[in-house]
């Protein structure tokens, strides 16, 4: 029997060791321009952290020094902190109690949920604490919020008047003047664009798993709480992420109302009465920047959790197609 000539990888005959390919040797591509802007950025990095370091205006010791000041401390936990969380609360309860009425089938509803967010998301913030500050000219006479037509009771029951509570004009210019009225004033402000945001996680849930819901005998509001809203978190949690950001810095527009507990408002006064501006800037900076980054930190795990099953990873291949096809392609090559 004659020899067999040899058969190549790719099914010639014959092919000769000369005949078949050679080794490519690949050359990586080469970006001058990627190198040219590293060095660019190097150096205004290295500039930046000269300034930072040589300029004596910073005053690095007196930056530490009214960091610690307990006021600042006090403000930063009570009027930057305390009012955070308050104005969210307010705002993420009220964002979805409109959003859920701006979806109702009734015009009544529906109408005054845009009416409100209309209202409220055209004011700056600044303008509405400020307004909100001086409230209480409003009520010279002060505030009683009671029965209606007093007269009446005076007639049927012989009795003159019944007020469920009673407010000065000093009492409301305090409370509207405190912590109070800037988590109401943020807060209805902070509902106004929670109730747009918790509208487009509702309306992101397919309307089949709604009728679904309903054909099993769910209410309307059990089938809000139990099926989309828990499904619209992956939606409503990423931009209420950017929102409590946003609301932690918008805590120093306090100082329209103004809230002397408050972080910004202490540091400037302590650079007004040093007249150390900027190293009392450089502190505000600082603390803001330190409550940020934890606040993305957190952002970062609940979007992780509310977005579980969701992603364009594609899923792993099985072990047992796997080996099935490398062996397919084995029995192929003999």
């Amino acid at each position: 029997m004659s020899a067999q000539p040899p058969v190549s990888a790719d099914g010639q005959a014959g092919a000769s060791a000369e005949e078949r390919p050679g080794r490519i040797e690949a050359v990586p591509v080469r970006h001058p321009g990627r190198w040219v802007a590293v060095a660019v950025i190097a150096v205004l990095v290295a500039m930046f952290l000269h300034l930072l370091l040589t300029n004596p205006v910073f005053n690095w010791p007196f930056v530490f020094e009214a960091m610690n000041q307990r006021v600042v401390i006090e403000g930063f936990i009570y009027g930057t902190l305390l009012v955070t969380l308050g104005a969210m609360v307010v705002g993420v309860v009220g964002g979805v109690i409109l959003a859920v009425m701006r979806l109702s089938p009734n015009p009544v509803l529906s109408g005054v949920s845009w009416v409100f967010t209309w209202f409220f998301r055209g004011i700056p913030r600044l303008v509405l604490l400020t307004f909100t500050g001086g409230i209480g000219a409003l009520f010279a006479t002060g505030l009683s919020i009671g029965v209606p037509f007093d007269f009446l009771l005076d007639r049927w029951f012989g009795t003159g008047e019944l007020r469920l509570f009673t407010l000065s004009q000093t009492e409301i210019n305090v409370l509207v003047g405190s912590i109070f009225g800037g988590i109401i004033g943020l807060g209805l402000s902070e509902a106004a664009y929670m109730a747009e945001i918790a509208r487009a996680g509702i309306l992101s849930v397919d309307r089949g798993q709604q009728e679904a819901a309903e054909a099993l005998g769910m209410t309307r509001s059990q089938t809000m709480r139990r099926i989309v809203l828990p499904q619209a978190m992956r939606v409503i949690v990423p931009p209420t992420g950017n929102e409590v950001t946003a609301m932690l810095k918008d805590t120093s527009l306090l100082i329209g109302i103004p809230v002397t507990a408050e972080l910004f408002f202490q540091l400037r006064n302590i650079g007004s009465t040093t007249y150390q501006l900027i190293p009392v800037f450089v502190a505000a900076i600082l603390y803001y920047l330190a409550a940020t980054s934890v606040l993305m930190v957190g952002q970062y795990f609940l979007e992780k959790r509310f977005g579980r099953g969701f992603g364009s990873r594609m899923a792993p291949k099985p072990k047992a197609a796997a080996g099935a096809g490398a062996g397919a392609a084995t029995g192929g090559a003999k």
